[in-house]
């Protein structure tokens, strides 16, 4: 069942409308309206949306649009969205004088040359026609070269998919970048990486030779020595003992004796 207001649209698709505007926004009047969410509702004709002068933020994403013709009257526009579509170009956009983000990453932007539209729009810092997270790209997004030419197309962009490259932090994403260049194998002919060196040379980490022999030795030369004084003091005691006896014999029995 179509959604009250609506009517069909080209290829199928949905159409915009007064009322499908005013029931999504509550406003009497479509100059009225500020910010729009026309999401996933599978629409493929713009309509009127033309008529909404003041709307300063817009999203369509997930439809099934083909072109953006009556977005050229919105000169107040600066925020939009219009990822995962079937948009071909953005020519009308070149009208939006105010624009400062665009998403239109999910389209069959084919070429660099398909965003000079945008190139003459004062306000544009954030572009994104590539989103790795919701897996929505652009075919002209496969080229090698595709991020420097949009860069040198579009020098006044601050953030491209998400990564800065002007101002505060791009010096930090571009030696992200520089290193991931760096460390991406080249299938180019070049001269080869200098091999890694140790940084220490060799043997300086190895232990040094163990000294637990030469402990030993001493401990069982000076346990020698003194079991020898033992077994001296022992002889000493003996012959005390016996010239005691020998002493205490001439006397009288020993066993009157206790020592």
């Amino acid at each position: 069942m179509e959604p009250s207001g609506e009517k069909p649209g080209e290829a199928g698709g949905l159409r915009v409308t007064p009322q499908l505007l005013k029931s999504r926004t509550g406003e009497f009047s479509l100059e009225s309206i500020l910010l729009l969410k026309l999401r996933g509702l599978g629409l493929a004709d713009l309509g009127c949306l033309g008529e909404c002068l003041g709307l300063e933020w817009l999203d369509l994403s997930g439809n099934a649009l083909t072109h953006l013709g009556p977005l050229a009257s919105l000169r107040q526009l600066a925020v939009l969205n219009v990822s995962n579509n079937r948009l071909t170009g953005l020519e009308p956009l070149a009208a939006c004088e105010n624009l400062q983000s665009l998403n239109a990453s999910g389209n069959l932007l084919a070429t660099p040359g398909q965003l000079q539209c945008l190139a003459g729009l004062p306000c544009l810092e954030y572009l994104r026609l590539r989103d790795p997270l919701t897996r929505l790209s652009n075919p002209l997004c496969a080229s090698p070269s595709y991020w420097a030419a949009v860069r040198e197309l579009l020098p006044g962009l601050k953030v491209i998919d998400g990564e800065r490259v002007m101002g505060r932090g791009s010096e930090f994403y571009q030696l992200c970048r520089d290193l991931d260049s760096s460390l991406r194998p080249s299938s180019s002919p070049g001269p080869r990486a200098t091999e890694a060196q140790p940084w220490v040379e060799p043997g300086y980490w190895e232990s040094w030779p163990s000294r637990s022999g030469s402990i030993l030795e001493e401990a069982c030369r000076q346990f020698q020595d003194t079991l020898q004084e033992c077994r001296d003091l022992d002889r000493q005691a003996s012959d005390s003992l016996a010239q005691a006896e020998q002493a205490l014999g001439s006397v009288g029995p020993t066993s009157s004796f206790v020592f």
